[in-house]
C-alpha cells in the first residue's frame, strides 16, 4: 500500500511540474508561436517572476531584501507586472532586431538578470539564494497539500490557456500571425508592428513570471541556478516544438509530455554503471534531444499543428 501511495505522490509531483512548464510554454508561444519573436532568454524572465512572488511573500528575514510576508495573489500580480514593466524596457531596445539576432540578445539580457541575481546579496542573498518560501495549503495533511496545491497550478494553466486562446481567435491575434508570416504586408495594411511585436513579448513574459512565481512556491525555494538555461529555456523550446507551435493545446501537451520524458530520463541515467554516472547530465540532455528528432520526423510541424480561426464575414 505504501507503495502505490509513493507512486501516487510522484504523479501528483509530475503533474505539478508539467503544469508549470504547460504555463511558461504558453507564454513562450505567445511570442514564437503568435508573433515570430525568437526568445531565447527565457530563464532570464522565468527567474525575474520567482525571485518577485518568493521575496514579496515569504517572512522577514536579515539575509535578503523583502521578506513581507503579503498574500499569494499579491506575490504573483506582482511578479507579473515587475516583468512587464522590465520586458517592456528591453523590448523597447531588442525588439529591432530580427531572428537570430534577437535571440543572441535575448540571451545576453537573461545572462545579465543571472548575474544581478547571483552577485545583488543585499537583495537575493546570491548564490545562497531564497529560502523557506510559504506554499500555498502547505498545512493540509498529505496528500491533501499536494492535491490542493496541484489543483492551484492546473486552475491557473486553464485560466491563462483560455486567455490567450480568445486572444488567438481574436482581431489582435489574426495581427499577429500576419506580422508573423509577412511582416512588411501587415506594415503596409496600416498596422503598426512595431507596438503589437512589443505587446506580444511582454504578455508572454508576464506568462513566464507567472510560471516562475508557482515553481518558488511548489519548490519553497529559489537561486541563481533556477535560471539555468538548460531547464528554463532549452526544455521549454523543445517542449513547443514537439507539441505545435501556434497551437495552445500543443504547447500544453509538449509541456507535460517532456517533462513526463525529462524525468523518466533521470531515472534511466540513475541506472548507468558508475563509470558514466558523471555523464548523467549529458546522457539526460542526449535523451531528450533523441527525443526531439524522432517526434520531428513523424510530426514536423509538432504533434498538433497550428489551426487558423476560421474568417467569418
Amino acid at each position: 500500500m505504501e507503495q502505490f501511495y509513493g507512486y501516487g505522490i510522484y504523479l501528483i509531483t509530475l503533474l505539478t511540474f508539467g503544469g508549470i512548464y504547460a504555463i511558461l510554454t504558453l507564454g513562450l508561444n505567445v511570442q514564437w508561436g503568435f508573433t515570430g519573436l525568437f526568445n531565447a532568454g527565457v530563464a532570464g524572465f522565468f527567474g525575474i517572476g520567482a525571485y518577485v512572488c518568493a521575496i514579496l511573500t515569504t517572512a522577514q528575514s536579515h539575509r535578503h531584501l523583502g521578506g513581507y510576508d503579503m498574500p499569494y495573489a499579491v506575490g504573483f500580480g506582482a511578479a507579473m507586472l515587475v516583468c512587464g514593466v522590465i520586458a517592456y524596457l528591453v523590448g523597447k531596445i531588442c525588439l529591432r532586431l530580427r531572428s537570430d539576432y534577437l535571440a543572441i540578445a535575448t540571451i545576453g539580457i537573461a545572462e545579465i538578470f543571472r548575474l544581478i541575481l547571483k552577485n545583488e546579496t543585499w537583495a537575493t542573498n546570491g548564490p545562497r539564494g531564497v529560502s523557506q518560501i510559504p506554499k500555498p495549503f502547505e498545512t493540509l495533511p498529505q496528500p491533501w497539500n499536494h492535491l490542493g496545491f496541484l489543483a492551484l497550478v492546473l486552475v491557473l494553466m486553464g485560466v491563462v490557456y483560455l486567455l490567450v486562446e480568445v486572444a488567438r481567435k481574436s482581431p489582435w491575434g489574426r495581427v499577429m500571425t500576419a506580422i508573423r508570416e509577412n511582416e512588411s504586408s501587415a506594415q503596409a495594411a496600416g498596422k503598426n508592428v512595431a507596438a503589437f511585436r512589443l505587446e506580444g513579448f511582454v504578455i508572454g513574459c508576464m506568462i513566464m513570471a507567472l510560471a516562475g512565481a508557482l515553481m518558488a512556491h511548489n519548490i519553497k525555494f529559489v537561486d541563481p541556478n533556477l535560471t539555468d538555461p538548460l531547464l528554463a529555456t532549452f526544455l521549454v523550446w523543445v517542449m513547443l516544438i514537439v507539441g505545435g507551435s501556434a497551437n495552445n493545446r500543443g504547447a500544453i501537451l509538449g509541456a507535460f509530455l517532456m517533462w513526463t520524458v525529462w524525468s523518466a530520463s533521470e531515472i534511466v541515467s540513475s541506472r548507468l554503471p558508475d563509470e558514466l554516472a558523471i555523464r548523467a547530465a549529458y546522457v539526460r540532455i542526449f535523451l531528450i534531444g533523441l527525443t526531439l528528432q524522432i517526434f520531428l520526423q513523424k510530426y514536423p510541424q509538432g504533434m498538433l499543428p497550428e489551426k487558423r480561426p476560421a474568417q467569418h464575414g
